[in-house]
This record gives structure tokens, C-alpha cells and sequence, in this order.
């Protein structure tokens, strides 16, 4: 069991309902993702592309169903931190959430810096900075505040990502043609393909992970998290068939800013600076959502002393967790200002796959009474995550073991000195 919050360390406070928690879903989710996936899963899969995105969202629903019936059992911070500890036992916990604050803080400084490529490509890094900087102030004066933000955010991208499909179906450079699958999609092709772009679909997890401040968690939680997938999934799957239908696979492999390319294509040159804006905006949603999740995340394993037990501590005031959100978020900007790690989305997209394969387990010892799903959902959800896993392109594969192995060393060292 994990260590209780001790006075001075309180609870959160319960604010988000179901509108709130859906929104912090879709904000994760939507997000830079489908501005950017989408040219490297079809150069992997070429005209599989649709069948990528098809595979992502099995392995996704399985592992949001999964997460959502733990979330309402163990309705507190952290995740699939908590879920494995309580049910795999404290190393398989703490695996769990060494993966996700590792993976996802690479996920933050890329994010950051995508708003930095778009709103000033030569000062990128800066704006970057200034970006974690900002949102981390956000977050520090109160999660209400950070759920108000992201409904904007994901209302305009929305509108945005809207624009891309009506334009692009009813141009005459859309081929229905082009959405056939041919002879270059192979089957390992598909499958880096769907692993990319479960990078666009993790978001979800977010929801889960502030367990400790939704209102009637047994009952938001379960119903917040698929319908954000859900809602995901059909705005994926417009932009994705209309950014084929315009370009084509081979093309879309290799258009820098994909949906851009694809008003552009379609006649509507005008509206590639709204979509530029619109993939700024949506890197800064992922962004705010993410450093959330991650601080959340990172609270529960100082609690539990598998990381510094200062940043455990509560704001009296905020009721939010604000040594650990000022611990990320600086750790986020020193590593936005100083690298581009954009190209480590395929690092980070293995240890959240690894993290979800974690929660699927967790999922498989739950017994019917304590609301386990049926047992085709955490196989397939455990077996799918690893599969894409190992999937993703070698380096990803060997960095991300690497730092998964570094993680069991030091949690190994940690129990031998104490």
C-alpha cells in the first residue's frame, strides 16, 4: 500500500466534472499530434495508413477501458502508478510511473518546442522556454484555471482541424482513389505506423491521472475516458482521410507540415497561416495538459519516497501539487532551451506503450466484482502495446529499454541501502 498524504501533504480538492474531464482529455489528445504524426506514419505505412490509425485506436480503447475501471477503483493521483502498485506489487508501480514521467517530460519539451518551430522558427527554444514557463504558472494557481484554458484551446483547434477536412473533401484534388490500400503497405509498415500515432491517442491517461480531483470518480471517470477516445478517434479519422484523399500517401510522407500542404493542395492557400497557428495552439494544449499529468504522477511517487518526499507537498491555497509542478516545469524548460527533442517521440512513445501494458495488467487481476472488464480487453490491450513497442524504429527501442533498465537500477539501489 502506498504511503498516506500526511498533514501538510493534504488531498487535492475534487473540482472537474465530466464536461471538465473530457475536455482535459480531448486537450491531451488533440494536440500537436495530428498536426505532425501524420507524415511519419504514412511514410511507414504508405497506403496503410488508415489501417495504422485503426490498430492505434483498438490498443488504445483497450488500454482507456482498462485504465477507466481502475481510475474508479483506486480514484487517486498517479495512475497507473497507483494501479500497479496495488495490484503488481511496488516495483511494477514504480516502473510504470518511471516510464510515464521520463517518456512523457520528452513529450513536454517537444511540445514546447513545436510552439516554438511554429511562432518563431529562429527563436524557437526561447519561445519554447517562455512557453513551460507560462503554463506552469497556469497550472501552479489552480487546476480550474488549467481546465478553462484547455476547453479553449481545444474549441478553436477543433474549428481549426474542421476547416482542413471541409476544405480538402470538397476540392477537386480529392481522389477517393487514394484511400485504397496497395501493394506498399506491409504489415511492419502498419504497425510502426499505428505505434506513431498512439503517441496522438495517450492522452487519455490524463483523465486517470487526476483521479484525486474529479467530482464522483466511480462514476466521471468510466464515462470521461472513452467518450474523449471516442471523440478523438472521429476527428482523427476525418483529418486522415481527407489529408490522403488530397495528397496521397507518398506525398503526405513527405510534407513537412502536412495539413498545411493539404489547403494549400486544395486551393485554399489563404488558410495555411490559420493552420500553422492552429498546430501552435494545439502543441500549447498537449503542453499544459501534459506538465499537469506529469506533476500528478510525480506527487504520487514522492509520497510514496521513490522520488524526492518534498515534492509531495500540497498548496494551501491552490490545493495543487506545486513543488512537483515547479520541478517539472523547470526541468521541461532547461531541456526545451537547450535541445530539440523532437525526434524523441519515438522514445516517448515507448515508454507510454510500456506504461499502458502496465495498466492492462493491472486491469487483468481485477475480479468481476471489482468491475474488470471482460478478458479480451486487457489482452488485447497488454499484447497490442507491446507489439507496437518493439515496433517503433530501433534506436527508439534500445533508448527507451535503456532508460526503463537505468529506472530498475536505481529503484534496486534504493531498496539495498535502505
Amino acid at each position: 500500500m502506498g504511503t498516506p498524504a500526511r498533514a501538510g501533504e493534504g488531498p487535492l480538492e475534487r473540482r472537474l466534472g465530466l464536461t471538465d474531464a473530457v475536455v482535459i482529455g480531448l486537450g491531451s489528445m488533440i494536440g500537436a499530434g495530428i498536426f505532425a504524426a501524420l507524415a511519419p506514419a504514412a511514410k511507414a505505412a504508405g497506403s496503410g495508413l488508415l489501417l495504422g490509425l485503426a490498430a492505434a485506436a483498438v490498443v488504445a480503447y483497450c488500454n482507456a477501458t482498462s485504465s477507466a475501471r481502475l481510475a474508479a477503483r483506486y480514484p487517486a493521483s498517479g495512475g497507473t502508478y497507483v494501479y500497479g502498485r496495488e495490484r503488481l506489487g511496488e516495483f511494477w508501480g514504480y516502473l510504470a510511473g518511471w516510464a510515464f514521467v521520463v517518456g512523457k517530460i520528452a513529450s513536454c519539451a517537444a511540445m514546447a518546442l513545436t510552439v516554438g518551430s511554429y511562432v518563431w522558427p529562429e527563436q524557437a527554444h526561447a519561445v519554447a522556454a517562455a512557453a513551460v514557463v507560462a503554463l506552469t504558472a497556469v497550472n501552479y494557481v489552480g487546476i480550474h484555471k488549467s481546465a478553462w484554458l484547455t476547453r479553449v484551446i481545444v474549441g478553436v483547434v477543433l474549428a481549426v482541424l474542421a476547416a482542413v477536412v471541409v476544405a480538402g473533401l470538397t476540392s477537386g484534388a480529392a481522389d477517393p482513389a487514394r484511400l485504397d490500400v496497395g501493394s506498399d503497405a506491409t504489415a511492419g509498415g502498419v504497425l510502426q505506423a499505428a505505434g506513431l500515432l498512439f503517441f496522438a491517442f495517450a492522452g487519455y491517461a490524463r483523465i486517470a491521472t487526476l483521479g484525486e480531483e474529479v467530482r464522483d470518480p466511480a462514476r466521471t471517470i468510466p464515462r470521461a475516458i472513452p467518450l474523449a477516445l471516442g471523440l478523438t478517434l472521429v476527428v482523427y479519422a476525418a483529418v486522415a482521410v481527407s489529408a490522403l484523399a488530397v495528397l496521397g500517401s507518398a506525398a503526405l510522407g513527405d510534407a513537412v507540415a502536412p495539413l498545411a500542404a493539404v489547403v494549400r493542395e486544395a486551393g485554399h492557400p489563404g488558410l495555411a497561416p490559420v493552420v500553422r497557428a492552429g498546430a501552435a495552439l494545439a502543441a500549447t494544449g498537449s503542453l499544459l495538459a501534459l506538465i499537469l499529468g506529469v506533476s500528478r504522477t510525480t506527487l504520487a511517487m514522492a509520497r510514496d519516497r521513490h522520488l524526492p518526499h518534498a515534492l509531495a507537498a500540497v498548496h494551501p491555497r491552490f490545493k495543487v501539487p506545486h513543488r512537483a509542478e515547479l520541478a517539472v516545469g523547470a526541468v521541461v524548460a532547461i531541456l526545451a532551451a537547450t535541445a530539440d527533442l523532437r525526434g524523441a517521440i519515438g522514445f516517448s512513445s515507448f515508454g507510454v506503450l510500456v506504461y499502458y501494458a502496465l495498466a492492462n495488467a493491472a486491469a487483468w487481476t481485477l475480479s468481476p466484482d471489482e468491475g474488470r472488464p471482460p478478458l479480451a480487453v486487457p489482452a488485447v490491450g497488454l499484447a497490442g502495446c507491446l507489439v507496437l513497442a518493439f515496433s517503433l524504429p530501433l534506436s527508439s527501442v534500445v533508448s527507451g529499454a535503456a532508460v526503463l533498465a537505468a529506472g530498475a537500477a536505481v529503484y534496486a539501489l534504493r531498496r539495498a541501502v535502505t
